[in-house]
């Protein structure tokens, strides 16, 4: 098996960012999303969305993960010092391509992310998911994160996608 990492996203990374957000949601919400929309994730305006998000700095982060020469997965993430002090850590995004599922690339890039908030000064993170998306859930499930009862609708143009938010700890342990 060749050398897995993860490092943080630079503007080289926006071609490959995009493909894999559209080639993965196209495989696991083609049956929860139009097509109209998720032809939108290769469009110019999702390639600058990412591009603003790598260059964003400060409290944002996007990381990647490789296995050998491949980019094969990514992470965004950001910090929001709330109004009343408070710490909002959230993991916008982690998608990992599905032919390089199970070999660890989610953990570590939810593992970045969390190291990368803590040093914001935050203490828990939140995510969130699909309800129907049984597989993300469980993986946050893994590293210790639940949905905290917070629900949000998303117009899909098509109806509306029903998500649920999962928080937990940031403080990860992962391989």
């Amino acid at each position: 098996m060749a050398l897995a990492t993860v490092r943080r996203a630079l503007d080289s990374d926006v071609d490959a960012l995009v493909r894999i957000q559209s080639d993965t949601w196209r495989a696991a919400y083609a049956d929860l999303v139009p097509a109209q929309a998720l032809g939108q994730l290769r469009s110019p305006a999702a390639r600058e969305a990412w591009r603003a998000a790598v260059g964003a700095g400060g409290g944002h982060h996007v990381f990647v993960a490789e296995e050998g020469e491949w980019t094969v997965g990514f992470c965004a993430a950001a910090y929001h010092g709330g109004a009343d002090g408070a710490a909002i850590a959230e993991v916008s995004t982690l998608v990992v391509e599905p032919r390089w599922g199970r070999r660890g690339h989610g953990g570590r890039l939810l593992g970045a992310a969390a190291a990368a908030l803590r040093d914001h000064g935050a203490r828990t993170g939140w995510a969130w998911v699909p309800e129907a998306d049984a597989v993300s859930r469980a993986f946050y499930g893994h590293a210790g994160w639940a949905a905290d009862g917070a629900v949000r609708g998303l117009d899909t143009g098509a109806g509306t996608l029903r998500e649920v938010r999962l928080s937990g700890p940031l403080d990860l342990h992962v391989r």
